[in-house]
């Protein structure tokens, strides 16, 4: 009878779904603005963060993780598809005009596109920054009042935002909380139109009821009333939370300010992990903590606008012991906080080690629904999953760094070489080089943490391996197996 393999392999599956709870997990990424790896105080900030520390305390601490770029717009476009972003037309710096068009080009596979397709509701609540496709008026000529950027959009016709890839649902703004148009979108549209200028570091067009200081608690609650309406539904859930904190202005609300040690920047912590109190308090009041996995992370290391040399007077250090900040190719631009939490199946107070990217979020995923990803996404994405069960398995290939200047990095083992003879960013040493200056630098992480002893002369040989690597990386079009892919530009590495 050929029915009793057809039985065994059902009952196969049944036991399998049975293991994991019977049901595939919701799953929640919490995604910090310009926030550093010493600024939880698990490690050892001087702001308090207890939500943050519950979920260290109840899941997994990864130590060696990093953005794919030092800042937001490449970092959120990595995180989303699995992708570098040194791939895309973006090369360097992050949008900054409204009119830049979307960088993820129509079709391409998101972590979104992929759990939809997988029979999850899909939400995106916070700062996009990956290019809104506004409609503009044409030939809109400023009047008196009208300053700064957002005044010749036409707010009255729908945009593409992250409802067109892969999200279900999509509330919040378009990029920093420091750059114009500044409205709330919902969906493809404006929830209302700009009419009056304000200036949160920048003028521009903005919303009559628009307040920078608002914009976390209205992210808290958009998030809890997602997530008390999903638990009304047998659908599992992504929630993608990316939030403008604690990103210039560093604005705490009123119930914030005096609350840390600190200062400002102090408070605007203690509120950025107030909102993931709230989600996870969501979560419990709904008995969904069991069967969801929440992680969080940021976009890249602290920025020097939060004044770090004051911070690190008062004994906080955002960006721990590393060299650099946001937008340096140095290891405090984009060595960042990633916790992960998933009750059953990661250990509490579990810490690994594993060389780690934000672009392996999408294959993750794709691992845990048991969605194969196509030959064409997530190129640079391999699955955590093996080290979420067992914080021993440690196996990645090398990671590829890039920097605000467009400099690149490549990490593999304890090996780090830059292509660049400098920061690549905004700390010193700046710009090309010069005389006395080398042109490229490798650095053994294990004995020198700190980047400060260049062994480009004494060890050519892993120089010349890692560089070899660095361009079969790039004209292969991934860092993964598989076919070799196109990248969107031509892509140079050595400046």
């Amino acid at each position: 009878m050929k029915t009793q393999p057809i039985m065994a392999l059902l009952l196969a599956v049944l036991l399998t779904g049975l293991a994991q709870g019977g049901q595939k997990p919701n799953i929640v990424f919490i995604f910090a603005d310009d926030m550093g790896v010493g600024d939880v105080s698990h490690t050892t900030g001087k702001a308090s963060t207890p939500h943050i520390d519950r979920l260290a305390a109840q899941g997994m601490r990864f130590t060696d993780a990093h953005t794919s770029s030092s800042v937001c717009t490449p970092s959120r476009y990595s995180l989303l598809t699995g992708r570098y972003n040194w791939r895309t037309r973006l090369q360097k710096s992050v949008f900054f005009n409204p009119h830049d068009a979307p960088l993820i080009k129509e079709n391409e596979a998101t972590v979104a596109s992929l759990l939809k397709g997988a029979g999850y509701h899909t939400a995106c609540i916070g700062k996009w920054h990956l290019g809104i496709g506004w409609q503009f008026k044409k030939d809109h000529q400023k009047t008196a009042g009208q300053e700064g950027q957002g005044w010749d959009i036409d707010y009255s016709l729908p945009a593409v935002t992250a409802t067109a890839n892969g999200f279900d649902y999509f509330y919040g703004i378009q990029a920093s909380l420091d750059m114009a148009p500044y409205v709330y979108i919902e969906n493809d549209r404006a929830v209302s139109p700009a009419s009056v200028t304000k200036a949160f570091h920048r003028k521009g067009a903005a919303s009559a009821d628009f307040e920078a200081v608002d914009c976390l608690k209205t992210f808290a609650e958009k998030s809890v009333a997602y997530i008390d309406q999903r638990a009304k539904e047998s659908k599992p859930f992504f929630l993608y939370l990316p939030l403008t904190s604690p990103h210039t202005p560093i604005v705490p609300s009123v119930d914030w300010q005096g609350k840390s040690d600190i200062g400002k920047y102090g408070d605007f912590l203690m509120e950025t992990d107030w909102v993931v109190g709230e989600v996870l308090r969501a979560l419990d009041k709904h008995g969904l903590t069991k069967n969801t996995l929440v992680i969080f992370s940021t976009d890249n290391g602290c920025s020097p606008a939060a004044n770090i040399k004051s911070l690190t007077q008062q004994g906080h250090k955002p960006n721990g012991d590393w060299r650099g900040h946001k937008a340096d190719i140095f290891e405090g631009g984009h060595r960042v906080p990633f916790i992960v939490s998933w009750p059953g199946i990661v250990k509490p107070g579990s810490v690994t080690d594993r060389l780690t990217c934000t672009t392996d979020f999408i294959a993750t995923c794709a691992d845990i629904v048991g969605t194969p990803l196509k030959k064409d996404a997530g190129v640079d994405s391999i699955s955590f999953l093996p080290t979420l069960k067992d914080a021993g398995q440690v196996e990645r290939s090398a990671i590829v760094h890039h920097s605000i200047n467009g400099a690149f990095a490549i990490r593999q083992g304890n090996w780090k070489l830059c292509f660049c003879p400098g920061s690549g960013g905004w700390s010193a040493p700046r710009g090309k080089a010069t005389e006395g200056m080398p042109a490229g630098q490798l650095y053994n992480l294990e004995t020198d943490p700190g980047e400060t002893k260049n062994l480009c002369e004494t060890h050519p040989e892993k120089t010349e391996e890692l560089t070899r690597l660095m361009q079969r990386y790039i004209e292969q079009g991934r860092s993964t197996d598989g076919p070799a892919q196109s990248n969107d530009v031509k892509v140079k590495f050595r400046k």
